[in-house]
Parts: C-alpha cells; sequence; structure tokens
C-alpha cells in the first residue's frame, strides 16, 4: 500500500520536476513512510456504528450519574438501540420524519397501544434533547414530534371483599404477610423485595424503603399487618437478611416475579382478574383520597416526584363527586 501511494504522488508531480528531483522526492517519501503504520480504512458503516455506539454509551452514563436504575437504563439502550439499527444512519443525520417514520412503523408492525409510542417519543426525546445540549447536534428532531394523545381509561382497584378473600385464601402465613403489607404501605413491589428484616420498626409500624432512584422514604402499615409480619419472622429458621425470602430452601430473597407470580396464582384460585403488586399501589391511593386524606400527603406517602402522577393513580369515586356537587353545588 505504502509504495502505491508514492507512485501515486511522484506521477502527480512528475510533469513539474526534473528527473534528479523526481529520485530525491521518492527517497524522502519512502523514508517517510518507514515511519508509518499502514492499516486498512474502516468501513462506513462500521464508522458509522462505532460513533453511534460512543455516544449512546455517554448518554446512558449521563444517565446513570443522574440516578437511573439499571432496569431504566436497560430500556432505554435497548429502545435507542432498535432505532439505530432500523435506520442506519450516523445520530447526528437522523430526522424528524426518520423518527415519525420508525414509530408508525413499529406501531403497524406491533399493534403497541398509543402508550407505548409515546413512551418511546419520551426515550428519544431525552437522548437527542441530551445530544443538543452537549453540542453533539443543532437541533434536537424529535422537538417537532408531540405527545401521543392516548386514551382516558379508569383502571380497576382491588375492592375490601376482594382483599379479604386473598387473605382468606392464603395457606402461608407469608403470603398473608405480603398482601397486608401492599395493602396498608401502597409500597412498589420492587421497594418490598429490597427490604431486610432491620428496615421494620414494629414499635412506631413503619419501615424505610428504597424506591426509584434509591431515594429513601418512610411508609407506614396497620396492626394486622405488624402482627402478620411478626408471625411471619418469628416462624422462619433461616439467617438471610431479607424480608420476604422463597419458601423452598435455601430460602433466597423473593423477586419481583416471585411476588407477581404469587399474587397472580392467588388471584386465579378465586377468579379474581389481574391481581398484582401494583393493583395493591393504586387501590391505596384511590381510598386515600376517596377518605379525604390531602393530595400532597398521599403523593409523599407513594413517593412521586410529581403531583400530577399520584393523580393519574388514583380513581375518584363517582358516588362521592355526585356528593360534593350536591353539597357545594347544587
Amino acid at each position: 500500500m505504502k509504495k502505491r501511494i508514492i507512485a501515486e504522488i511522484l506521477a502527480g508531480v512528475s510533469p513539474s520536476l526534473e528527473e534528479s528531483q523526481m529520485a530525491n522526492l521518492q527517497s524522502v517519501l519512502e523514508r517517510a513512510f518507514e515511519q508509518i503504520q499502514m492499516l486498512p480504512s474502516e468501513p462506513a458503516s462500521e464508522r458509522r456504528e462505532r460513533a453511534n455506539k460512543e455516544l449512546l454509551l455517554a448518554f446512558l452514563s449521563a444517565k446513570k450519574i443522574e440516578g437511573c436504575s439499571e432496569k431504566t437504563l436497560h430500556y432505554y439502550q435497548s429502545t435507542i438501540e432498535a432505532l439505530l439499527s432500523a435506520e442506519p444512519k450516523c445520530v447526528e443525520d437522523l430526522t424528524t420524519n426518520d423518527i415519525r417514520s420508525y414509530l408508525a412503523a413499529y406501531q403497524e408492525r406491533r399493534h403497541s397501544s398509543r402508550v407505548t409510542i409515546d413512551n418511546i417519543r419520551r426515550i428519544f426525546s431525552s437522548f437527542f434533547a441530551w445530544l443538543e445540549d452537549e453540542d453533539y447536534i443543532a437541533k434536537s428532531p424529535v422537538r417537532r414530534i408531540h405527545k401521543v394523545r392516548t386514551e382516558s381509561l379508569i383502571k380497576e382497584v382491588l375492592y375490601d371483599e376482594h382483599i379479604e378473600e386473598l387473605r382468606d385464601s392464603c395457606k402461608e402465613i407469608r403470603d398473608l404477610a405480603i398482601i397486608d403489607l401492599l395493602a396498608s404501605t401502597g409500597m412498589r413491589v420492587g421497594e418490598l423485595v429490597k427490604m431486610n428484616r432491620e428496615d421494620i420498626d414494629f414499635h412506631e409500624r413503619q419501615c424505610v424503603v428504597f424506591g426509584k432512584g434509591n431515594k429513601e422514604r418512610e411508609v407506614y402499615f396497620n396492626a394486622r399487618t405488624k402482627l402478620h409480619l411478626k408471625r411471619y419472622l418469628e416462624s422462619r429458621a433461616d439467617g438471610n437478611p431479607a424480608l420476604f425470602v422463597s419458601l423452598a430452601s435455601p430460602h433466597r430473597r423473593l423477586t419481583i416475579g416471585g411476588v407477581e407470580c404469587r399474587l397472580r396464582t392467588l388471584g386465579r384460585r378465586l377468579g379474581l382478574p389481574k391481581v398484582h403488586p401494583h393493583k395493591f399501589r393504586r387501590t391505596l391511593a384511590t381510598m386515600a383520597i376517596d377518605k379525604g386524606m390531602p393530595i400532597e400527603q398521599v403523593q409523599r406517602l407513594l413517593g412521586h416526584v410529581k403531583i400530577d402522577t399520584t393523580l393519574r393513580y388514583a380513581m375518584v369515586n363517582q358516588n362521592n363527586v355526585k356528593l360534593a356537587h350536591r353539597k357545594f353545588i347544587g
């Protein structure tokens, strides 16, 4: 490769140089190229992929520093990688139409809901806004892609009789303690499985949980939960510090999937549809607002950063709306 480049240079300047000058130039070029290691040029596609990957990793590092969980980072990475794989361009060259076309094709191919498509749009918006802030691009192409309108659906909650039926169906004291703790605190299932025995304060009937972004907060439980938790912990003979462990030896810390599976099984036995941990959280929010707890306190109880999130969780009882209308208006 070196000889070819030297030959091309000499051929280009030969009309302007005499024979002795050509020989001297050739000698200089050969000595200069001895100090240079020639490597084959990288294909454009590989250069593009490498550059895109470097930007994505830098973005993920920034989000990690901001406190995003590993689960969130993985969701960001897989979502953005899917876009970069489908649109063979450098990140800097992606346009608004490219992203709109990708979202439309994604929705058509997977029959995704509007909520899912808007979640993907928000991830793209975060990524390209970061690129703009860091001066990698002049302007985010997602700016002109507006929020996707989603249906306002009333989400189901668990009624008192449903929770009592679930309690009565429990054959293990552990399951009863889990149901009571979820129902009385409204904690996230991810918070529940991270808890250790030492996090429980039985005297004050409260416990410390670590929410999203490793934010610490206190939640509170009722007397029935206290009794069942104590009975469960007294029944255990293992040395695992985890608050909840598997029933079978070696009694490992219970996982999110394990809790979800157990609640789903209990619900199916009773013919209750879609019994999952998040439903207990939504139920608590609805009940608290229904009984007059100030929305700011409900927000604090659930560990929400924005009060709008709390309002989306709670379903206001229509009968109370009717009574309030009669009291205040008519």
